[in-house]
């Protein structure tokens, strides 16, 4: 039985979200200098940095973890500097950064932009399809992992199982066809100069305050009905997302490897709700009818990899359940996972 305990409060929840898993240090380790994590003040970026100081730290590397991002939250920082990640702020969307960021054995790039591209198409499309032309240029040959999502892929069957990493991809909206041209300009660049490059699809990540179950289970503490049209996800927990992520970049090619990053399980949206039901002490409320199909991932080639996750999905739904009928705070990003149209 998996005996981690439950984050009581955000100290210990980011203590645990950034603790490295077996083989990240030796992973990092292997490139054989310094790491820079491009976009790292947003969600994922501040522990994941942290997660790659201590793992460098446990097998004694001093080789130094740069976290670059314009760090609009002076505070978010001010923490990565007291663990001991150098940070470097610069506005990726600007060209005249580039020739300051710092050099790099790796990089791993988390820019990107999927809330709000309903209302500002031409921002989205800068942001994941423009900065990556500057971000291949600058670091020519550099390996590198590229964030990206399993939006790419169409919806698929619920009975089939979930895409996997050789299936076309069938993007639906602008935030997933930007995201696919991430893609795209990424691979150019690997054949054009040489980087080896690993494409990480996403889809989902959660912890305690964000999330696919955060964002059933807050709707839940409302009383608002639970959408189940989409009938069913894949999740994980977001330090085993990092940790594979960190651990990825060892396996960066030319061309590009694909990598599919989410939980083993396909679990209905409702089967989740009934156990945030009973954790929560809430009946659940549902509204829609769940569809046949969904946005799915096979990630079984990454399991093959790195391993089965260290939370598993039972513990993740107790835990959020319990955090959220606690009155634990959310970040207030909800995934709008729902979406079937594309519409972020």
């Amino acid at each position: 039985m998996n005996s981690i305990p439950m984050p009581t409060d955000e100290t210990a929840l980011e203590e645990l979200l950034s603790r490295p898993g077996d083989g990240v240090g030796e992973a990092l380790a292997d490139l054989g200098g310094d790491i820079v994590l491009l976009g790292a003040g947003g969600k994922i970026g501040p522990s994941m940095a942290t997660m790659a100081r201590r793992a460098l730290d446990s097998v004694g590397s001093s080789a130094r973890v740069i976290a670059v991002s314009r760090f609009s939250d002076p505070a978010a920082a001010e923490q990565l500097e007291q663990v001991g990640v150098q940070v470097h702020r610069a506005d990726l969307a600007v060209s005249e950064s580039y020739p300051e960021l710092p050099e790099a054995a790796g990089v791993f790039y988390l820019a990107a932009m999927k809330f709000g591209t309903s209302a500002a198409e031409h921002q989205t499309w800068w942001s994941n399809a423009a900065i990556p032309v500057l971000v291949a240029d600058r670091y020519r040959g550099v390996p590198t992992m590229v964030y990206s999502t399993g939006n790419v892929y169409p919806l698929t069957p619920v009975v089939r199982g979930g895409s996997v990493e050789t299936d076309d991809p069938a993007p639906v909206g602008e935030y997933a066809q930007s995201a696919l041209a991430r893609e795209r300009l990424f691979t150019n660049a690997a054949h054009r100069w040489g980087t080896p490059t690993l494409v990480y699809r996403l889809n989902y990540a959660c912890e305690l305050r964000y999330g696919v179950v955060a964002d059933i289970a807050a709707t839940m503490a409302a009383g608002e009905a639970v959408d189940v049209t989409m009938p069913a996800v894949n999740v994980a927990w977001q330090g085993d997302i990092s940790s594979w992520a960190l651990q990825s970049i060892g396996a960066a090619d030319v061309p590009p490897t694909i990598l599919n990053a989410t939980g083993p399980e396909t679990v209905s949206v409702r089967r989740i709700a009934t156990l945030l039901g009973e954790e929560m002490g809430v009946e659940p409320i549902f509204s829609g009818e769940e569809a046949a199909d969904a946005l799915l991932s096979d990630a079984g080639l990454c399991h093959e990899m790195f391993g089965y996750p260290s939370i598993g999905l039972r513990q993740l739904v107790r835990w959020v359940g319990r955090w959220v009928a606690d009155g634990g705070r959310q970040l207030g990003k909800a995934t709008k996972f729902q979406q079937r149209e594309g519409k972020f």
